[in-house]
Parts: structure tokens; sequence; C-alpha cells
């Protein structure tokens, strides 16, 4: 096996999205005056993501696009008729506590710099190029990736094979010599087996069940340390897989 390329998903893969949300939605309901409708705070924040993950399925489908997507999200989860300016006032205000927020794992600066010589890099990700340019530049990491595509200007998404295949020609290669790293099971692990590239799962929590895993195909990690071993590189930095 020779992979010459990884690609790599974003949000929950490199960066750390999840406490990001949780942190900046944190503070904007509390300054918002919006925690009293809930028992907890994280009853609020696991109804946010409930109707992120509803309104990203829709996305996915082609049901709406990037912009709708958002509003829906703020007015689902306000139970409000809001116009879409109202909407994206919300929203932004929202953004302002989760950009404050924004940090990498602790693992993708050393596994990154491990693998620069060894092999090329991009991205691919189900959001939009305006939403992730940004954000890897403000995490200090874009210079690290020869290309990064989006769902949102390809016009299509994972887990098809065609936006896989994308990110492959953007690198010139074909797709038995590129890997893809993501986090979720079928979007990320299933979708680029499926698409003929190396499918390397990180489930960094180990939440998922055998039968999630048997299913999707991929080479399951649980930190991006584990990754230059399964990519074979000459590196001292990868170490074993944790799920063996």
């Amino acid at each position: 096996m020779d992979i010459s390329a990884v690609v790599w998903d974003i949000d929950d893969t490199i960066f750390d999205y999840g406490a990001a949300d949780r942190a900046g939605m944190r503070e904007h309901l509390a300054a918002e005056g919006l925690l009293d409708g809930y028992e907890s705070v994280e009853q609020a924040l696991a109804r946010w993501r409930e109707v992120t993950a509803q309104q990203w399925l829709r996305f996915s489908a082609g049901e709406t696009d990037w912009e709708g997507q958002r509003r829906e999200r703020v007015r689902v989860f306000l139970g409000q008729p809001l116009t879409d300016t109202e909407a994206d006032d919300w929203f932004q205000r929202y953004v302002a506590y989760y950009e404050a927020a924004w940090a990498l794992f602790p693992d993708v600066l050393p596994v990154l710099d491990a693998l620069a010589a060894s092999h090329r890099h991009a991205v691919l990700s189900n959001s939009s190029l305006h939403v992730q340019d940004r954000k890897l530049r403000v995490l200090g990491v874009h210079h690290r990736f020869e290309a990064v595509l989006c769902a949102a200007e390809l016009g299509v998404s994972k887990p098809a094979a065609e936006a896989f295949h994308a990110a492959c020609d953007a690198l010139g290669l074909p797709p038995h010599q590129v890997a893809y790293v993501g986090d979720h099971p079928e979007i990320d692990g299933r979708g680029a087996a499926e698409a003929g590239l190396l499918s390397v799962w990180i489930d960094r929590d180990g939440a998922h069940t055998a039968t999630a895993v048997a299913s999707t195909g991929p080479h399951r990690i649980a930190s991006l340390a584990e990754l230059p071993a399964v990519l074979g590189a000459d590196t001292r930095f990868g170490v074993p897989s944790t799920f063996g």
C-alpha cells in the first residue's frame, strides 16, 4: 500500500468543534437570557445539538442551502418564525462566542509535523469554504494543506464518492493512493472506504458499538498519534492502534 496523501475532515477531527460549540452556546444562551426555559444548561445544549444535526442532514440531502440551514437551526431552536435578518443576527451573536473558544485537538500539530515530509495534505469538509478557510487560518494551519474543498462550493457532500474523488483530483492522485481521516463512522468512514480511499476513522471517545465499526470498513483509531502507523509512514511518532 503506497499512500501519498492524507485528506482531512476538519470539525471534530482536527478542530475541537464540540468543545467550542458547547462553550460558545453556553455563553450565548446566558447572554440572551434563554437558559430559564430549560432545566439545565446541558439540556439546552443537547437541544441545540439535536436541531443542528437535523438541519445538517437537510443540507447534506440538498434540501436547503448553507444560509438556509443556519437560519432554520435558529428558528427551530427558538420556536419562532424569525425573518432571515433576525435569524442571521441571532446566529452571528452566537458565532462571536463560538469563535472565541476555537482550538485544535492537542494531537494535531504533532502528527502534521511527523507526516510533513512523507505525505501531501488536503481538506474535504461538508461545510463551506468561507467558514473553513477562515477557520484554518485562525487556527494557524491553513498553510499545511495544498487544497481546501467544501461541500457548499463542490455541490456534492460526503458520503458521496464524488466528494472524495474531487479531493483526489485536486491532488492529482488516484483514490488508492489517498487516505481520508474523519470522525463520523458513516459520512467519513464508510464514505471514504466505498470511494476507494484508505479510510481512517478517528473515534476519540470510543462511544460507537462494535456493530457500527464492522459496518464501515475503515481503520479505527482513538488518537491521531496512531495515524502514521496506519499509513506505514517512516516515522517514530506512530503508535499501535488502541483498538487492535
